[in-house]
């Protein structure tokens, strides 16, 4: 069982917690999030034009470019993350240029030696899969694909074609951060979605609160939270572990317990 299957297979709602590789203490916030309840972590790798992100992610993308981080960078606080959580699904999220310009066979490779169990790639779709999906499903990684409010039933089969890991259900047509579906939306999306494919639904972009976390939790498989985390590092640096954790704590205990509350 991978270890996307045995998170999932879980009788609860998972956080799915994003932070960017080398903002702040990255390792520290990484096993903070881990310590607070999130269940797949998410990490960007930082680029210079990352055109889905609202500002608090743009932020944190300069942020750590400007420290240096290189993609070595990355596959390192992966490696290292991986011998220190053994049982937690670590997601690269990101975009093309990072991940093929050294060629897709290279990135996959590093990928699985580095422990990393699936690849969100914003900006190849679905129709584009060749460019990166083929090398990933050979090293045994799983590509995540993107479904949004505009994924008509006409091209959601192109999406689920090579998927893998879970489907992210991005709810509002727009960057991250800055706005939030309404949650009958949400519903009726899930409900589509989950009707078209076994694999779990994960909801984010615009989720900020464990009362908004909640209520999507009641209906979804995951849970995505991004920008908060990073306002926190922006605010306390390398000094955020801590803060990061008890956020973490909030988010977990509301998701986790949503679909007992449901019910």
């Amino acid at each position: 069982m991978t270890r996307f299957a045995a998170t999932f297979a879980k009788p609860r709602t998972a956080l799915v917690a994003f932070i960017t590789a080398g903002d702040g203490n990255t390792a520290a916030n990484l096993d903070a999030l881990v310590a607070g309840g999130a269940d797949v972590i998410e990490l960007g790798m930082p680029f210079t034009d990352p055109m889905a992100d609202g500002p608090a992610i743009q932020a944190a993308n300069l942020r750590s470019l400007a420290k240096g981080t290189t993609t070595a960078d990355i596959f390192a606080i992966a490696s290292a993350f991986r011998e220190r959580h053994a049982d937690i699904p670590l997601v690269l999220m990101g975009y093309a240029n990072p991940m093929t310009i050294r060629g897709p066979e290279w990135f996959a490779a590093e990928c699985a030696k580095a422990g990393v169990d699936g690849i969100i790639c914003v900006d190849i779709p679905s129709e584009e899969d060749a460019e990166l999906g083929p090398s990933l499903r050979a090293a045994g990684v799983d590509l995540i694909r993107l479904a949004t409010p505009t994924t008509d039933p006409a091209r959601l089969p192109a999406v689920l074609d090579g998927a893998g890991g879970f489907l992210y259900y991005v709810s509002v047509a727009g960057i991250t951060g800055l706005q939030q579906a309404a949650q009958a939306s949400i519903v009726d999306a899930v409900a589509r979605l989950k009707a078209a494919t076994d694999l779990p639904v994960a909801v984010g972009f615009g989720v900020r609160t464990p009362a908004q976390a909640s209520e999507i939790a009641k209906v979804a498989d995951g849970v995505v939270v991004g920008s908060a985390f990073i306002d926190i590092i922006a605010e306390h640096g390398d000094a955020a572990a801590a803060h990061v954790e008890a956020f973490t704590r909030t988010l977990a205990d509301a998701i986790h317990g949503a679909k007992e509350i449901a019910a």
